[in-house]
């Protein structure tokens, strides 16, 4: 009887440890996760059906081209896109989207099968802990809007905010904005651009984690803007990725171009090392950077006639690495 005692003992403790160890399996705290929306892990971009996701799209300036979504969402979805990065602005510098424009985008979205990822541009190079402050109470003011959306929006939460490049102080200011997001209701994947304008990506290197932490979701992932500083060559653009991996953090190429303002951009190696390292990116733009910022143009017009950058793009080069051929749509669809 002593004995029998023993054994079931002995048995219940090799029940309980591998019940611990399958309740620590990847796949099953995916599982769990999974009804409400996107969510990060380690490196990966999860859908709400536990597949990792990997972002293949273009950035679309709507909160300056207000009357052309209609045109340019269904020409973006013909290049095979899964991913769509919406300009929008809470009013403090340009004319305000509403609840209801945003739900009209993010309609629009879904009938043609993409993420949208959406993004306030009036805080764009600020180092003002309001302005910030701005952003993120226009996601509270919308987030009827947003809420019940989590399968199918990802939150930027300010466009390049903090053009210093400064890590600390970049930090700082998300660290209180997460927290204030989370507590009013707002349970997306959340993401955070680089400071010194999206192009200081060791922000992210040194106070990522930090950053993430401040999430009691541990639900947010980070973007490095890749033009001539971030991403002016090979070693730069394979360092700055890596640099933000090895620390275990979720990334993506917010915007990307083929040139800037102060020099070149290697857009060969975003795509190639981006696909090789399955980190996500957004080119930038659709169109109508205007004619100083032109070769920025990936279409002629709203609705489409592909620029040359716009092939690149979205037919890669040597037939590789782009759109066509790297794009798969969220699983929820």
């Amino acid at each position: 009887m002593k004995m029998n005692k023993m054994k079931a003992l002995k048995m219940l403790l090799a029940l309980m440890t591998a019940w611990t160890l399958l309740a620590a399996m990847p796949g099953l705290e995916r599982t769990a996760h999974a009804a409400s929306g996107f969510y990060v892990s380690g490196t990966t971009l999860y859908d709400a059906n536990g597949k990792p996701f990997v972002m293949r799209g273009v950035n679309y300036a709507h909160t300056w081209f207000k009357n052309d979504l209609n045109t340019a969402i269904p020409a973006i979805a013909a290049t095979g896109a899964n991913t769509v990065r919406v300009v929008l602005s809470n009013g403090s510098q340009y004319t305000k989207d509403t609840a209801q424009n945003v739900s009209a985008i993010l309609s629009l979205l879904k009938q043609h099968k993409m993420v949208a990822v959406l993004e306030v541009h009036d805080a764009t190079g600020s180092d003002s802990a309001a302005e910030l402050d701005k952003a993120v109470n226009y996601w509270i003011e919308i987030k009827n809007a947003l809420i019940g959306q989590e399968k199918y929006v990802i939150l930027n939460i300010a466009n390049e905010w903090y053009g210093t490049w400064n890590g600390s102080g970049w930090a700082n200011g998300y660290k209180a904005a997460i927290p204030k997001l989370r507590n009013a209701g707002l349970t997306h994947t959340l993401m955070v651009d680089s400071a010194g304008w999206g192009q200081y990506p060791d922000s992210i290197r040194d106070y990522g984690q930090s950053v993430l932490a401040a999430d009691p979701q541990r639900n947010t992932m980070f973007s490095i803007h890749m033009y001539e500083y971030a991403g002016g060559n090979a070693q730069t653009i394979k360092t700055n990725i890596d640099n933000v991996l090895n620390k275990g953090l979720c990334l993506t190429i917010g915007e990307f171009g083929q040139y800037h303002t102060n020099g070149d951009v290697d857009e060969p190696t975003i795509l190639s090392y981006a696909q090789q390292k399955k980190v996500g990116w957004t080119a930038w733009s659709w169109h109508g950077n205007g004619s100083s910022y032109a070769y920025l143009d990936l279409a002629h017009s709203a609705g489409g006639g592909l620029t040359d950058w716009g092939n690149t793009v979205v037919y890669g080069l040597n037939n590789a690495n782009g759109i066509k051929q790297t794009s798969v749509k969220a699983s929820v669809y």
